[in-house]
């Protein structure tokens, strides 16, 4: 056993014998090296074991605190079974919940993007406004589909360095992953034609459907193993699917990855049937450790996979810069573009492009991740502490979504209704199915700065709650 092993194998004794409490703090990084003897180094790797462990929880500029271990939440469950839709109309429904998370006045539980203080990159500010100074009325030209060279070999760069063979010709350089997907979507399909999603689904893919027209089937996702490949096998063989829709990683809205097990059974079935796959994966950079989870694009050896994601959920939001890796569809997707959006922009193309070939996104990414988790433990610990015991919850190992569920027939949209009130979104399940079978489910966004406020308003949320079960 280690140095720092040892040290964390006495504080974890410590906090079981209740010499520690939970929410006690426990001593500084500063007060640790001086009773233990050790380096600052060996107190900092065990800080962190027990943090990952889940026995602390790190608040900035704060410390460590004892986390609570009574977190032994039931998982949910996610979908129901395959369900058919000839119709997709989601739209109206959704539009009301995004608009009120653009309100500053509401605590932003409801918001699909992270807290905007983790992306505030003063490098990137410098790039884009050193490129600006230096933009010329080629630069437009110069920067239409397939998008600005030196960000395409950048993105490359950084397939290669997870053993991804990804040429930047294969590349298309798009206004966030949104249009990424959709012309994806456009490039394999016509009006009609029959697509894969999951259930519960990205509303995002839902709204995409509704749009083009297309017919959905909704194939159960599992928290822990991603959709059902016995029913996706099962329908493949009886529908002429064009397409499968799927988020491979922290999927959103229930959190989870799928195996690499069966990513590769999902590509199996995928190439028997000819059908292509459209990989969103706009999350895979905020996974939780050391191991990054490999895309199932990986394993695409007919070039008929995309792989669609952007910096908007990891570096900048509001730069809009997004990708997708389309094999031989490439040329497609830039025909399609030109003929919609013609370019992503193209100050902040160069800009990303120049702050990625300066160096320090990983640094970026590495801190990014570990504070997400930080916040993650810290609203698991406000669910178990304020909502009722019945809930299940799914405990992610990356992004920074959670998703609860309640027993039937709890009803998620009244709760969204008075929490609106009292200042605080959610994202009702209803969101993300045309069905009603997530009726009782919403989902939480864990990246934002805990404080009272959040503190409060997750008392407030568990008060609903609890009305609310107490009423039905």
């Amino acid at each position: 056993m280690t140095r720092y092993e040892q040290l964390a194998a006495q504080i974890r004794q410590q906090i079981e014998d209740n010499i520690w409490q939970v929410g006690d703090r426990l001593p500084s990084l500063r007060e640790s090296v001086k009773q233990s003897g050790l380096s600052l180094m060996t107190v900092v790797q065990a800080y962190q074991l027990l943090e990952s462990q889940g026995w602390v929880a790190a608040r900035p500029q704060s410390g460590y605190y004892v986390a609570n271990r009574n977190n032994t939440f039931a998982a949910a469950k996610g979908g129901k079974g395959l369900h058919l839709n000839e119709n997709v109309e989601i739209n109206a429904s959704i539009f009301g919940v995004l608009q009120a998370c653009k309100d500053p006045d509401i605590i932003p539980f409801g918001s699909a993007f992270p807290d905007p203080a983790l992306l505030d990159e003063p490098k990137l500010a410098k790039s884009l406004a050193s490129v600006a100074r230096r933009l010329s009325k080629f630069n437009t030209t110069a920067n239409l589909p397939p998008g600005n060279e030196q960000l395409r070999r950048n993105i490359a760069q950084r397939y290669a360095t997870q053993g991804i063979h990804v040429a930047p010709d294969e590349i298309v350089i798009t206004a966030g992953a949104m249009e990424s997907l959709v012309l994806s979507l456009q490039a394999v399909t016509q009006p009609g034609d029959w697509v894969v999603i999951e259930s519960p689904a990205f509303y995002g893919s839902l709204q995409a459907i509704e749009r083009l027209k297309l017919k959905a089937i909704a194939i159960k996702t599992d928290p822990l193993f991603g959709i059902d490949l016995d029913a996706l096998e099962d329908i493949a063989d009886k529908y002429p699917i064009k397409a499968c829709w799927l988020m491979t990683h922290y999927q959103n809205p229930l959190g989870g990855t799928m195996p690499q097990a069966n990513k590769k059974r999902l590509v199996e079935i995928l190439n028997k049937h000819r059908i292509s796959l459209i990989e969103d994966d706009v999350y895979g950079e905020l996974y939780f450790g050391n191991k990054q989870p490999i895309p199932a694009k990986s394993l695409d050896t007919q070039g008929n996979f995309f792989h669609c994601s952007s910096f908007s959920k990891c570096l900048a939001p509001g730069y809009r810069v997004g990708w997708v890796a389309a094999g031989h569809h490439a040329s497609k997707i830039q025909h399609l573009q030109m003929m919609s959006t013609v370019s992503a922009s193209v100050p902040t193309q160069l800009a990303i492009a120049e702050y990625l070939s300066q160096g320090g996104y990983d640094t970026h990414l590495r801190k990014l991740r570990q504070t997400m988790e930080q916040r993650q433990h810290l609203m698991l610990n406000a669910i178990a502490k304020y909502l009722p015991s019945s809930v299940k919850v799914n405990t992610p190992k990356g992004g920074y979504f959670l998703w609860l569920e309640l027993e039937p027939p709890f009803n998620a949209i009244r709760l969204y209704q008075l929490a609106l009130k009292k200042g605080i979104g959610i994202a009702p399940g209803s969101m993300f199915s045309t069905s009603d079978q997530f009726n009782h489910a919403f989902r939480l966004n864990a990246s934002f700065a805990w404080n009272d406020r959040l503190e409060q308003s997750m008392k407030v949320l568990g008060d609903l709650c609890h009305t609310l079960i107490e009423d039905k």
